[in-house]
């Protein structure tokens, strides 16, 4: 057993002791270096890093071109969260709270920031009226949606940080973490074992949510092995829902933008347009 932590009276921050992100992570907001960040020519400058939340931003605006919206066309750039760039003052300018995606609507008089994953799907949602219904569904896909929002922590920043990044491996925070992560996963499989998507029978952004976070688990391609760890298979509906997803054509594009890592053919540092996606594997 490892040693008990008694707290400090006053907590000071130890830059020493932060895992994998140590050399980013401060207790305190705003810039730290004074950058620009680039600009292309269509309506929506889309910065980003292709994690589970990223992607929300970029599936969603793909999906959106699939069905049609012209108007929902956008540049993409990477922002090397690992490197700090999330921390230059042009990315702060657009979002205060430093984190990825932050998107800019340049389409009328005046750039219009949005930040915070949720915050974007919804934003593109009401103003192409796409991936969000109307009546009681509409309802039933914003509670999915806040539901996955304020989930994603207790995945990521809870079991993702202690099972994979953590310096030590310690059993409680560990334990607490699967816990609650396996008890997400059955809150979604048993709405699935009833509905085609989360939200009803049609597919919003409440499932654009959710499966960036779900997926990858499914697939077994995030946080080591925790696929098995979890025991992720026996999620059935989950499987099911995921695997359906994860074949539509906006999909397979959406994922692979602002993707810096693995095999260099399902990298897409930068998007402009669709001919970027030429010769990638999707």
């Amino acid at each position: 057993m490892p040693d008990t932590y008694t707290p400090p009276k006053i907590w000071t921050h130890d830059s020493e002791n932060g895992g994998r992100f140590a050399n980013i992570n401060r207790p305190t907001a705003g810039a730290r270096e004074e950058k620009d960040l680039p600009r292309g020519n269509h309506p929506f400058q889309l910065y980003s890093l292709a994690t589970p939340n990223g992607v929300k931003a970029s599936i969603m605006l793909e999906e959106l071109l699939e069905a049609g919206h012209s108007g929902a066309e956008y540049d993409a750039f990477t922002i090397n969260i690992g490197e700090g760039e999330q921390f230059g003052s042009g990315f702060v300018g657009i979002n205060p709270n430093s984190k990825i995606p932050a998107l800019l609507d340049v389409s009328g008089s005046e750039p219009v920031r949005v930040f915070e994953s949720g915050a974007i799907l919804l934003y593109l949602a009401e103003k192409f009226g796409a991936f969000l219904p109307t009546g009681p569904a509409r309802a039933e896909a914003y509670s999915w949606l806040f539901w996955q929002i304020g989930s994603a922590p207790f995945i990521g920043g809870g079991f993702g940080h202690f099972y994979a990044y953590a310096p030590e491996k310690f059993e409680y925070p560990i334990n607490r973490y699967a816990m609650e992560t396996k008890r997400l996963f059955d809150v979604a499989d048993r709405r699935l074992a009833d509905s085609e998507y989360l939200g009803g029978s049609d597919y919003t952004i409440a499932d654009i949510a959710a499966f960036p976070w779900m997926a990858p688990f499914v697939e077994g391609v995030i946080y080591e092995d925790a696929r098995t760890f979890l025991s992720i298979d026996e999620y059935e509906h989950v499987g099911r829902w995921a695997r359906q997803i994860a074949a539509r054509p906006a999909v397979k594009r959406g994922r692979i933008v602002t993707k810096t890592w693995g095999d260099e053919n399902t990298q897409l540092r930068e998007r402009h347009s669709a001919a970027d996606f030429e010769g990638k594997t999707l």
